[in-house]
């Protein structure tokens, strides 16, 4: 796959099991955004979109726990197809900014170290889906199993379909992600996530200064310099 090239916009997307802190930390990185000036967008996998957010029901709904794997894999590319249209490919095109709750490296480590899907089947299939677009830059906040499951039970709310996999599959989908952080460092930046958020947010400052623009950059020095 390729990564989309474009103006002064770029596309970052944070990657994790699910309890690493990914979401939280993509919020407070949009909000300094905002407050550097920074024009970007927001966005989530499954959905970003009308049509992916109701795809995003589906993969999620505990009732469809007998869901066959390829129909799993092809509904977070069908969100995903919908996605890059409809949201990253203009923003981008735009000068735009990204950041992304997940992306194609999901469904790597999801269904293709997870569930043992061929990898290399699920990269042609995303390369379609995503027309060659790839994160410039993405943030892999990696935790033990327990951390995850300790911080999602602090959510007081019904686990999804993909929370509800046993121990055995989560396990498979964090060693995954180290895997693909392994075969592409120039992407990566896996961050120690069983620290404090404050201390994950200081230690992406100092380990991602360089590919950020210096106004981010001055923006989140302010805050932790």
């Amino acid at each position: 796959m390729r990564t989309l090239e474009t103006g002064q916009g770029r596309f970052i997307s944070l990657e994790g099991i699910d309890g690493c802190g990914k979401s939280t930390l993509l919020q407070r990185l949009s909000q300094w955004m905002t407050a550097a000036g920074m024009a970007h967008v927001t966005t989530r996998e499954p959905g970003g979109t009308r049509l992916g957010e109701r795809i995003r029901e589906l993969l999620l709904d505990p009732a469809y726990s007998g869901m066959s794997q390829e129909s799993e894999v092809l509904l977070y590319s069908a969100s995903r197809a919908q996605l890059v249209q409809e949201v990253i490919r203009p923003a981008l095109g735009k000068g735009l900014w990204v950041l992304a709750d997940r992306f194609c490296d999901a469904t790597l480590a999801y269904q293709g170290f997870g569930r043992g899907l061929s990898l290399d089947r699920l990269l042609g299939l995303q390369e379609w889906a995503t027309q060659g677009v790839l994160p410039h830059h993405t943030l892999l906040l990696d935790c033990s199993l327990e951390t995850a499951a300790s911080r999602r039970q602090l959510k007081a709310s019904t686990p999804d379909r993909i929370e509800r996999e046993a121990q055995a599959f989560h396990a498979r989908v964090r060693q995954g992600y180290l895997e693909l952080a392994r075969r592409d460092p120039g992407r990566f930046l896996v961050l120690d996530a069983e620290k404090p958020l404050e201390e994950v947010l200081a230690d992406l400052v100092s380990l991602f200064r360089d590919p950020l623009q210096p106004s981010l950059s001055k923006a989140w020095h302010g805050e932790f310099g």
